[in-house]
């Protein structure tokens, strides 16, 4: 039988008191950084993901919630359907949706406005443990994206495992300067929606 749980004592904090904060890293990373550490590795974090056929306002309200800019879309069978960015619900893909099909801002769902799996284009695994930070920045940069995905090869031979992510938001933090790749057009409907505005 284990010990009966016992109360501990308190007492009031302190008129001086302060708060403990994390130690900065010992290594700063520079653009000659390995690569992997800036790299989010999903074998150690939690990947934040939504389904398809959730709200876009859910979808919003859980980047917030994770303190992430970018969600992985989930089929009904835990692959990867899509991907939705903060830049996908808060720009003009609701609109142009809205302006398409009607109804209200909270019909919209992740599905109707999501990158889906069949147009991202990935990292391999591979090349990212040989590659330094400053070279994922000039990816981000020549492709205007502020995400890219990490891929490593699955169980079977064609099979493919989304390892990690990389965000311009979070690089730009461990650099300490910004790293803003411009989004681009890359479908008709966006770059007539660029020219237009």
């Amino acid at each position: 039988m284990s010990q009966p749980y016992v109360p501990l004592t308190h007492t009031h904090i302190s008129p001086h008191a302060t708060y403990a904060r994390p130690t900065p890293p010992s290594i700063q990373v520079t653009a000659d950084s390995p690569a992997v550490e800036v790299m989010t590795d999903l074998q150690r974090v939690a990947a934040v993901t939504i389904t398809p056929g959730a709200s876009i306002d859910l979808a919003n309200q859980r980047m917030i919630a994770g303190g992430v800019r970018m969600l992985l879309v989930l089929d009904e069978d835990r692959r990867v359907a899509g991907l939705i960015t903060a830049s996908d619900i808060l720009g003009e893909k609701p609109l142009q949706h809205l302006r398409r099909r009607g109804g209200t801002f909270s019909d919209v769902l992740v599905s109707d406005i999501m990158t889906p799996q069949e147009q991202l284009d990935v990292l391999l695994l591979y090349d990212v443990l040989n590659a330094r930070v400053g070279d994922i920045v000039a990816t981000l940069t020549r492709f205007g994206r502020q995400h890219a995905l990490v891929v490593e090869r699955g169980a079977q031979e064609d099979a493919q495992k989304v390892r990690g992510i990389f965000s311009a938001t979070q690089i730009s933090r461990q650099l300490g300067t910004e790293v803003a790749p411009a989004e681009i057009a890359t479908t008709f409907a966006a770059l007539e929606a660029a020219l237009v505005s």
